[in-house]
């Protein structure tokens, strides 16, 4: 059968990315998240030309993909940290297709779960990210302990360069921090309100409705784990995976 991205790239097996390139999203070690990861390839005719992927009937094209990951690379060269952020956030295309889709899954779950994180929500969590005590802040967000963030403590000297640096490390690019935090809100809400185990039963069959189609160049789409095949994510990481990359 024909992939219906046209063409058959060569399907290479590759080494996993280094934990902190990784497009994971974190909830605590009691998730016990989703285990299983079988292989799913998509099949069909020549449907999609240019498309990174395909995501409830509209492509991510491999153009738009491009220019994210140019953006990330831009930034990074621009970093007195250049060559450690580079080395860092490997394997860049693929883990940045990977969570532009994740984000899609997590949008359509909160609006069919009615979670909703608004602008001003986002603005605070930027903010107490960026203070004195940004750090636990930010940790909080990443091992789901946070829905809402509370910018109690005053700025902090180089607070707003060390939140982008943390973010280019992990691949995404300063004008995207808003949508890295607004999807940890989200996430995070999302799981206050139903409960680890039924979020991860949520966000799978989000994934399955949302009908996904991933060009093999980037791997094949798994909706049970919510990635792309050959680099070993998932939609909830567990604390201890955030305590061994601190």
């Amino acid at each position: 059968m024909l992939h219906p991205f046209g063409g058959r790239p060569p399907y290479r097996r590759t080494k996993a990315a280094s934990p902190r390139g990784r497009a994971t999203l974190a909830v605590p070690a009691a998730s016990a998240m989703l285990l299983a990861a079988p292989l799913l390839t998509a099949c069909g005719n020549d449907a999609h030309p240019g498309a990174a992927a395909v995501v409830d009937g509209s492509r991510i094209t491999v153009s738009q993909l491009q220019a994210r990951v140019n953006d990330v690379r831009d930034a990074q060269r621009g970093s007195a940290k250049s060559e450690q952020l580079v080395a860092n956030s490997g394997q860049l295309s693929q883990n940045t297709l990977i969570r532009m889709i994740q984000f899609r899954v997590i949008e359509r779950a909160g609006q069919d779960n009615g979670v909703r994180v608004t602008r001003r929500d986002v603005q605070q969590c930027r903010k107490a990210v960026e203070s004195a005590g940004g750090a636990e802040v930010l940790r909080g967000l990443q091992t789901g302990q946070t829905t809402k963030c509370d910018p109690t403590a005053g700025p902090q000297s180089g607070g707003a360069a060390a939140l982008r640096d943390f973010y280019l490390e992990q691949g995404i690019a300063p004008d995207r921090i808003d949508d890295a935090l607004r999807m940890e809100l989200l996430r995070n809400g999302l799981v206050h309100k139903l409960g680890t185990a039924k979020v991860n039963a949520v966000f799978a069959a989000t994934s399955k409705k949302l009908a996904i189609e991933v060009n093999p160049r980037y791997g094949t789409w798994d909706d049970t784990r919510g990635t792309a095949v050959l680099t070993k994510e998932s939609w909830l990481r567990t604390s201890e995976d955030v305590n061994q990359q601190a």
